[in-house]
């Protein structure tokens, strides 16, 4: 009886799609130090520019001359980190915005994985939902006004209106689009539907789901923003209504800063949760694909 051989590993030959990826050079990768400069100088070099035209007063096809300078902003927003008032706003509108989103996350995600999973449901919800899903969530405002008893509920219900879309939508598509071969393994193990969902569905389909998510939640500032302004008595909608309204345009400008601050802060947690949550799926690298090591391509 003759002993096993091990297996012969074999080098790519010359010319094929593997050995020339095998040969590729990497990329160099940029260190982490000189990202946050590139990023943070085209910061700085947009708020030169800004000021550089404001200053000169630029009126060509876009008008600077009644524009705010950055150095006005800054100088209000500074004057206003001191206020209770706008931290009171600021706290308000993160409320109306963590409650719907909270909401919509959740319901989307059930809603959407029920359309997919079951003919019935997408029969009876389904063209419900998508009569009602082109119609934008700022629109709704009347309807809120006439349903809800305070404005804080209805803004709650814009919010959640806002992101439920999204997600519901990003939900369905990633649970239809799942390989059947995993779902029919679990079944052929004796594994129930119970345990198909919680195995093999929400964990397939949790990329899409994230990614409505991420969208969600960037709909849900403009559209809690937009109710503040119409029915809202406080928050940082209300307050740079406000603000134009008595024509303080610096005032205008923190409210709009804070808004963007604010929800480039939530989807980048939400983004950050989403990497955490994905920690076991495969991870390709943008800088290209690594070069064998020396043992490797000395191998035969």
């Amino acid at each position: 009886m003759s002993a096993p051989t091990s297996p012969v590993r074999t080098r790519p030959a010359p010319g094929t799609p593997g050995a020339r990826a095998a040969a590729a050079p990497r990329p160099p990768r940029r260190r982490p130090w000189v990202r946050y400069a590139l990023r943070t100088g085209s910061l700085l070099a947009a708020l030169g520019l800004w000021q550089l035209l404001t200053t000169l007063d630029i009126n060509l096809w876009l008008r600077f001359a009644q524009f705010p300078s950055a150095t006005d902003v800054v100088r209000e927003f500074a004057d206003r980190l001191g206020t209770g008032a706008y931290w009171q706003d600021l706290t308000d509108s993160l409320t109306r915005i963590l409650t719907g989103f909270a909401l919509a996350a959740v319901l989307g995600v059930a809603v959407g994985t029920a359309i997919a999973r079951s003919p019935l449901v997408s029969d009876l919800l389904g063209p419900v939902l998508e009569v009602c899903r082109p119609i934008p969530a700022i629109a709704l405002v009347p309807v809120a006004i006439l349903m809800f008893p305070s404005n804080e509920q209805g803004i709650v219900f814009i919010t959640f209106t806002a992101a439920f879309f999204p997600v519901m939508v990003s939900t369905r598509h990633a649970v239809r689009a799942l390989a059947p071969v995993w779902e029919e393994a679990v079944l052929t193990m004796g594994g129930g539907r119970g345990r198909v969902l919680v195995s093999v569905v929400l964990p397939g389909a949790l990329p899409g789901i994230l990614g409505g998510l991420s969208v969600g939640i960037g709909v849900s500032w403009i559209c809690v923003i937009s109710a503040e302004m119409i029915s809202g008595a406080y928050g940082v909608g209300y307050r740079t209504w406000q603000d134009y309204t008595i024509v303080d345009y610096p005032g205008v400008f923190v409210g709009m800063t804070t808004i963007g601050v604010l929800g480039w802060l939530t989807s980048t947690a939400v983004e950050l949760a989403g990497r955490r949550l994905t920690r076991w799926l495969p991870r390709t690298e943008t800088t290209g694909r690594s070069a064998p090591s020396r043992k490797e391509a000395a191998t035969p």
